[in-house]
């Protein structure tokens, strides 16, 4: 008359594995930690500093590191802390914008061209086509093109925002949607794809429901890489001079400023130099971390 009675045990969330495998890529969890204090300390950071990056004070130009200027003063006596921390809200809100855009047009071709075989030789066709350009010139080529008409309706620095977000994401979608398109073959071959198309379901609830949620793991590797790329091509168009105004502070414009003064106070581009570099490094770890921690092949050892 005894009979064993087995205690049901909760559905573990998958993503408390997914977290469980990313704490233990290290690398990944001290590129979170920094990206996080970069974060706090761009959005923070202009509020708590009492010095405004664009306060002019010719008596202390060119210095270096003091108390009362940390990272020195520029050829104008601006403090070079307080134009990082603002130029650090620029570069990263032009790496998150341009991100979103390049992930939504990666993703949604990437989903069309591996679900409908009618257009996946034209998508793809498509794709080769921006792989093949010139990014570099072909950024410079419409910038050149755009940025006067842009910022005589938008403003100076508006619109050369507007310009550089949407030109990086038109320019750096082709990767998501290669690595979309790849996953998405594999996908509606699986049984529960095609009993769902066997019972009627429309295309676009089949998208949304079924395949769009089982892709969201590259989907998110690319979002972390596309931030990296989208900062590391601002601050390249910027130090080439034709990113934003010289008042605009972003890290690259402050490498571009600091060139002409790299012998009298080379601290000045280390600065910039260095807040890219570590940012961009910390966002890759964090991204080896999440391709590690989505792969359930990985989480499953």
């Amino acid at each position: 008359m005894t009979e064993t009675s087995m205690d049901i045990q909760p559905q573990r969330s998958q993503w408390l594995d997914v977290w469980d495998q990313f704490k233990t890529h290290r690398g990944a969890v001290i590129g979170m930690l920094f990206f996080i204090t970069v974060c706090l300390l761009v959005l923070l950071g202009p509020h708590l500093w009492p010095i405004d990056p664009h306060t002019i004070d010719i008596r202390a130009k060119n210095q270096g590191p003091t108390l009362a200027h940390p990272m020195g003063t520029d050829q104008l006596g601006r403090d070079t802390f307080a134009q990082v921390l603002a130029g650090g809200q620029v570069s990263l809100a032009v790496g998150v914008v341009a991100m979103l855009i390049s992930l939504f047009l990666g993703s949604l071709i990437g989903v069309l061209a591996g679900y409908f075989r009618r257009i996946d030789g034209l998508l793809m066709r498509l794709t080769d086509l921006f792989l093949a350009l010139p990014l570099l010139p072909l950024l410079l080529v419409i910038i050149m093109l755009f940025r006067d008409t842009l910022r005589a309706s938008f403003g100076p620095n508006a619109g050369i925002f507007i310009l550089i977000v949407f030109v990086i994401g038109i320019t750096s979608w082709m990767q998501t949607a290669r690595i979309v398109r790849g996953d998405v073959l594999a996908l509606k071959e699986q049984e529960f794809v095609l009993a769902a198309r066997s019972i009627g379901t429309p295309p676009h609830r089949m998208i949304l429901r079924h395949v769009l949620p089982n892709v969201l793991s590259p989907i998110m590797v690319s979002a972390t890489l596309g931030i990296a790329n989208a900062i590391i091509t601002e601050s390249a168009l910027s130090f080439l001079g034709l990113g934003f105004p010289s008042d605009f502070p972003t890290w690259g414009r402050l490498l571009f400023d600091s060139t002409n003064f790299m012998t009298l106070n080379p601290e000045r581009v280390i600065w910039p130099g260095l807040a890219i570099s570590l940012t961009v490094l910390s966002v890759n770890y964090m991204g080896d971390g999440l391709r590690d921690a989505l792969d359930p092949r990985i989480r499953g050892r």
